[in-house]
């Protein structure tokens, strides 16, 4: 008999009248994830405290409306490419190629409608004998100004030891630019009262250096250390411990909105990123992931504006772990190359990972 199951029910229609469905995935122990096939969005993640007790542990929204023009990116997918690119501007081989942009004059996520604001297709499939949600996605040439035609599968798997998997592949005719992460924001309280804050987490990002920002949060193209600042996250420490300190890279971004430098036994290795412990709940969230870099994000730009699921998303509510490519890498030399050519298979692997202490 399996142990982990998939049903599908209805999430409503888009503006368009495209009908969307809502995924649920469940094991044995009582974990859920449900994920909508709109943006590949993680609406709900129910996993249990150290007495047993389940509790949704992402931000997001009741129904789609609100995820097609008032998210910050809720749990979706995100692409062609996570975190930002100076300008919009994209070099490729001998080419300068602009983009949509959509922060502030650099592009972010994927641009306007990146990866987060389209509907995928679903399919439900047997991975390593268990079922898997498969989503595909073709992303034309020339969408938000990319070359080439992008073609796109993620996995959402669920295992039974409370491991919930995302896969990513994806295939080019012609060159162009992948970094493919996922954006959930946590509060491992599982709390619906408002003033509830991640600020008592208690973090341990594996990285010695992160790469520090200028204006608009774009990289320099540097690399510093974390010892004796505000980003030594590698052992244990509160988020909100040092996220007050009058530190030049924490005013940039309103707090911590930076990508961490994972200390890698080899290029490509599934290894440990980050792990996170609530203190109250007892919830234990860790993060693995082949990619090079993760973005520490925490929650600075909530503001009570947005709610959802009975509660207001105040200051700080939610944190965000993403695995990632460096931010600007097309721009910069020093960063490893997101380049991806005809032929070639970009692929990368990340898990959430739930216990207690």
């Amino acid at each position: 008999m399996k142990n982990i199951t998939i049903t599908e029910s209805p999430f409503g229609r888009l503006d368009d009248g495209t009908p969307i469905s809502l995924f649920t995935l469940g094991n044995s122990k009582g974990m859920r994830v449900s994920v909508s096939n709109f943006g590949g969005v993680i609406t709900n993640l129910f996993c249990a405290d150290k007495n047993g007790d389940f509790a949704d542990v992402v931000l997001g929204f009741d129904t789609l409306a609100p995820y097609q023009s008032q998210s910050p990116y809720f749990g979706a997918l995100i692409g062609r490419f996570g975190n930002r690119i100076a300008k919009g501007i994209l070099p490729v081989q001998n080419k300068k190629i602009l983009l949509d942009v959509n922060d502030n004059g650099n592009h972010l996520h994927g641009g306007l409608y990146g990866f987060d604001k389209v509907t995928w297709r679903p399919f439900i499939e047997t991975v390593n004998g268990e079922p898997a949600l498969v989503l595909q996605y073709l992303s034309r040439d020339g969408d938000q100004g990319y070359p080439g035609n992008l073609t796109v599968e993620v996995t959402y798997q669920l295992t039974d030891n409370n491991v919930l998997y995302t896969r990513y592949r994806a295939t080019t005719d012609m060159a162009t630019h992948v970094n493919l992460t996922q954006h959930s924001y946590f509060n491992l309280t599982g709390s619906q009262h408002s003033d509830s804050n991640v600020l008592n987490h208690q973090l341990m990002i594996n990285a010695n250096s992160i790469t520090p920002v200028g204006a608009g949060l774009i990289p320099t193209g540097e690399f510093a250390d974390v010892a004796n600042t505000p980003f030594d996250f590698r052992s244990l420490k509160a988020i909100g411990k040092d996220i007050n300190t009058n530190n030049n890279q924490l005013l940039l971004g309103r707090g911590y909105d930076h990508n961490f430098v994972l200390n890698k036994t080899t290029a490509k290795a599934f290894e440990l990123a980050a792990r996170v412990e609530e203190p109250t709940t007892g919830r234990v969230l860790e993060v693995k992931t082949t990619e090079p870099g993760l973005q520490f994000y925490s929650g600075n730009f909530l503001d009570g504006t947005l709610q959802g699921k009975g509660r207001v998303f105040n200051h700080r509510s939610g944190f965000c772990l993403e695995p990632q490519h460096f931010p600007d890498a097309p721009n910069q030399p020093n960063f490893p190359s997101t380049l991806l050519l005809p032929g070639e298979e970009y692929t990368s692997t990340m898990s959430f990972e739930f216990s207690t202490l």
